[in-house]
């Protein structure tokens, strides 16, 4: 790693502490240019004791960074991930709290959870296909506690990948026949159509995605559990979230999900 321990745990304290206040910190990275993806995860796992220690659970995992536009932006050629929190998974037509989020956007996604676990290295994609139980419609809201949005890789990855909360649609069993990959998705705010997208979108193959989160965290001795959700990550450009805001994501065979934006 570029950085020490005690800066590995003085930068998860600010992002903590910026998620708790809704005060935005400026980019790790205008300080410390050469910081990495290896720093960002330990500023991740670091920040995520501090989240769990304070009586949030892990329900998941995101991908991030599915897309070739998104990883030449951020000059990489792998996805990147994050945890899911219990406190961020919302129900289907919910509204969001009120001073929840600092720069929010709003991506439309397939979510899948796991029946069976999965540890890597080595998962298939097949394999990765046979644990997953159930999938669903996603809308997920990504906000950057980095301010103005200037992150580099290493800010996004300790930032949780951006995560800021899912809405979930509702759960679909997965026919052995479906190719997700051919999942369409037409994507609207306040009625009026925003973006389009397809399963493909996301690493040529949102299963695919699942596949290689496995592998990644089985790197690390972490195994993917029965229950637990993969969100595959974006199947269009994030929309920017207004107050007042209402977001339809309509899913060709998995449905609809719907969130409601407060009024402030």
């Amino acid at each position: 790693m570029n950085i020490s321990v005690d800066d590995v745990r003085v930068k998860a304290r600010a992002l903590y502490e910026s998620r708790a206040t809704g005060r935005p910190i400026p980019p790790f990275t205008d300080e410390h240019p050469a910081l990495d993806m290896n720093d960002g995860y330990a500023i991740q796992r670091e920040l995520v004791g501090l989240l769990t220690a304070a009586g949030d659970t892990v329900v998941g995992y995101k991908a991030g960074l599915t897309s070739v536009p998104m990883q030449e932006l951020f000059g990489v050629s792998t996805p990147d991930y994050g945890p899911v929190l219990a406190s961020t998974v919302y129900e289907n037509g919910a509204t969001t709290p009120d001073g929840a989020f600092i720069a929010p956007k709003v991506e439309a996604e397939i979510v899948f959870r796991l029946g069976a676990p999965l540890k890597g290295p080595g998962v298939t994609v097949a394999e990765a296909r046979e644990a997953i139980s159930e999938v669903m419609a996603g809308l997920e809201i990504v906000d950057s506690r980095i301010e103005d949005w200037r992150i580099r890789l290493a800010d996004t990855i300790a930032d949780l990948a951006s995560n800021g909360a899912v809405v979930l649609g509702p759960p679909v069993a997965l026919p052995g026949d479906q190719d997700v990959r051919l999942v369409g998705m037409a994507f609207s705010r306040n009625g009026e159509l925003v973006a389009t997208g397809a399963g493909a979108a996301a690493l040529g193959d949102p299963v695919a995605v699942v596949a290689w989160l496995a592998n990644v965290l089985g790197e690390h001795g972490v195994t993917l559990e029965a229950g637990q959700l993969v969100m595959t990550g974006a199947l269009h450009a994030a929309v920017a979230m207004r107050p007042g805001d209402s977001f339809v994501a309509e899913f060709d065979r998995l449905g609809t999900v719907t969130l409601h934006v407060g009024d402030s």
